[in-house]
């Protein structure tokens, strides 16, 4: 079962970086100021695979509500050709699941969004959707 608040975007097409939206709005999700650890499940319906596309698909989190300032990365997911992320084998499409904590390096951050960042020649992109779910 997924919890509505905790959907970080929803269905949609991507060819340009974005931070991750939910009904066109950007979505932030405030998990409270303990200590959070979980999955970012990944959903993805279509990608485009030529030979330079790269999305990198991060769950980051921020000490401030409005990611103005002190965020990061807490989980990474690199799709694309083999050519551009390694390895002999294109990504396709499916469930990707990525474990990830809200403490890093003594820092916890309690505010989480879903961002993707697109390089290299893009023509139609990533279509994907994203949430948080326990462990």
């Amino acid at each position: 079962m997924i919890d509505y608040s905790h959907i970080l975007k929803d269905a949609g097409l991507l060819a340009a970086s974005a931070a991750g939206q939910v009904d066109a709005e950007d979505k932030i999700v405030d998990v409270g100021a303990g200590l959070v650890e979980g999955k970012m499940i990944v959903d993805v319906s279509a990608i485009e695979i030529d030979s330079t596309e790269l999305y990198k698909i991060s769950l980051q989190g921020c000490s401030s509500v409005g990611f103005t300032s002190t965020y990061t990365d807490l989980a990474v997911l690199e799709l694309g050709p083999a050519a551009a992320i390694g390895g002999d084998v294109d990504s396709t499409v499916g469930r990707y699941e990525l474990d990830f904590r809200t403490e890093k390096n003594g820092t916890k951050y309690r505010y989480l969004r879903e961002y993707c960042a697109i390089s290299g020649t893009v023509a139609t992109g990533i279509n994907f959707s994203a949430y948080l779910a326990k462990h």
